[in-house]
């Protein structure tokens, strides 16, 4: 019996040293998302009816352009920065998760990132990634960045991605 609470309390103990290691979005005084959100978080009220849905279900990707991106994103990781206060994070976000889903792209490989006003959150998580706008959708193969996509697309979204994870020169919207 002893064994079994001392098991129970170590599972306990580490599930609780897991939950805390990672900043959980929560909504700072302004009403914004700050830390690491899921899907799910857009999901709710006020964003899901201000402006996730509309922008989710109204976006129509390039179906030819998904079935290229499909195996490409099953080896890439993606760090996203995005404001729930910003106009462009409000406009891409959905329209990431949209591609997203229609590629049926792992969530376990995205890590969604809300800063706030000034680019930042309370555990620094952009701290030397050089976030300057948001949205900033970054994309890692191996651990090692492979691109970036910042604010808006040149072409669109799912066309910026593909040429990011298929390796073709790519600059983004604000790189000469």
């Amino acid at each position: 019996m002893k064994k079994i609470l001392l098991s129970i309390l170590v599972v306990l103990t580490v599930s609780c040293v897991a939950q805390t290691k990672k900043e959980t979005a929560t909504l700072d005084k302004s009403g914004n998302l700050v830390g690491i959100a899921t899907k799910e978080n857009f999901l709710t009220e006020p964003f899901k009816e201000d402006w996730f849905d509309v922008g989710y279900n109204d976006y129509k990707p390039n179906q030819d352009i998904l079935n290229s991106l499909k195996p490409l994103l099953q080896k890439v990781t993606i760090k996203a920065f995005m404001g729930t206060w910003c106009g462009d994070s409000q406009e891409q976000t959905p329209i990431l998760y949209n591609i997203l889903d229609a590629t049926n792209f792992n969530y376990q490989n995205l890590e969604m990132i809300c800063v706030n006003r000034s680019k930042k959150t309370p555990d620094n998580l952009q701290k030397g990634l050089d976030i300057e706008r948001v949205p900033t959708f970054i994309f890692y193969k191996d651990g090692e960045e492979i691109g970036r996509f910042v604010e808006y697309p040149r072409e669109s979204v799912e066309a910026d991605i593909l040429a990011i994870v298929n390796g073709k020169p790519y600059k983004h919207s604000y790189q000469e």
